[in-house]
């Protein structure tokens, strides 16, 4: 290169030229992918943190989008995203149950898309205009503590009546309805079970009032009570209570011969979502196999959405001889606002 300046000084500016050509879109080419690296997203996760990380971290290996999230239980995450309706904070909702996200399209806080799988779902887990998609199914379940069962010579319950027993006076923990989703899973339970007959179903629930002991803040609030002894029993999603059986507590699982709900858990991009390219891309790795085949990795006991990732073994078997119906979205999110108010007013006291 030296000789070429010492004889050739036109061609030599032509390859400087080239050269700093070359060099500037190499540089522009490091930039870019350091870009790519570093792109960020955020999000409030409904799900616990020990479900919601180990799935981002999957899918920030996978994308190089780093996800910063922070974790409400379901009515706190709605309250959130309503309140910053006009400036969010995030960019996604990440999990929890479909009244949620029914709620959430109601107040107007979502930006329809359709991800890839979006058509390969089955209808019930997709909103028609892709306001939500799910990624996961979790129905609830009876859990109950094996030691009390024995000293009180019970069977595990069999029946919504079964909770209305007097041994379970003062003992049983389940979720708060005024934060929890998995509450209002549970009040949607009941009603489907009195055939949507509201009188029915809030007099069962001022029933089952008498049995309960504390409303906790999150689903699986009451979980670890229960495996202590400290509670005899509660309803809690599936995902909770495997969870507490795999922790080692000597808790039994059953479910009510009429049926119980099982709640669709979705993903959504906000409506004004600041990174909502980044945003997409999560949603389209959450509703694909990609995620949904790490469940059973990751040893979280969700039922996949997507047909193509086949349920973990052992949780399909618990559920092959359970009543289990879906929680109808629509009519969650023309009934979910007047539901926790006359839960809140009628029952709660």
């Amino acid at each position: 290169m030296v000789e070429a300046i010492a004889t050739e000084p036109g061609r030599v500016v032509r390859r400087i030229a080239t050269a700093l050509g070359m060099a500037v879109a190499g540089i522009s080419a490091v930039l870019s992918a350091a870009q790519a690296q570093t792109q960020t997203l955020n999000a409030y996760s409904i799900w616990p943190e020990n479900w919601a990380r180990p799935m981002l971290q999957e899918f920030e290996a996978a994308s190089g989008i780093k996800v910063n999230f922070l974790r409400f239980s379901s009515g706190e995450a709605l309250a959130r995203v309503m309140a910053e309706k006009n400036n969010p904070r995030v960019d996604v909702l990440f999990g929890g149950p479909v009244e949620t996200f029914a709620a959430g399209v109601k107040e107007g806080v979502f930006e329809p898309y359709k991800p890839p799988a979006f058509a390969e779902l089955p209808e019930r887990f997709r909103e028609a205009n892709g306001h939500w998609v799910a990624i996961a199914d979790d129905p609830l379940v009876f859990m109950t503590n094996a030691k009390f069962l024995k000293e009180n010579g019970l069977k595990a319950p069999a029946s919504w009546e079964d909770l209305l027993n007097p041994a379970y006076r003062n003992m049983l923990q389940m979720a708060d309805a005024r934060t929890s989703g998995t509450a209002v899973t549970r009040i949607f339970s009941v009603m489907e079970v009195n055939g949507r007959d509201e009188e029915k179903g809030f007099a069962y629930l001022k029933k089952l009032r008498q049995n309960v002991q504390l409303y906790t803040k999150s689903g699986g609030g009451g979980t670890l009570p229960v495996g202590l002894g400290q509670a005899a029993g509660g309803i809690f999603f599936i995902v909770d209570a495997l969870d507490t059986k795999a922790k080692g507590y000597d808790v039994e699982i059953s479910f009510p011969r009429e049926g119980i709900g099982t709640a669709a858990e979705g993903i959504a991009l906000l409506k004004g979502a600041k990174n909502a390219e980044a945003g997409r891309k999560l949603i389209d790795w959450a509703t694909s196999p990609a995620m949904q085949s790490l469940y059973a990795k990751h040893k979280i006991n969700f039922v996949p959405a997507h047909p193509k990732v086949e349920t973990e073994a052992s949780l399909a078997g618990i559920l092959k001889q359970a009543k289990i119906f879906p929680i109808d979205d629509a009519y969650a999110q023309d009934n979910r606002k007047k539901f926790v108010a006359r839960w809140i007013a009628e029952v709660l006291p």
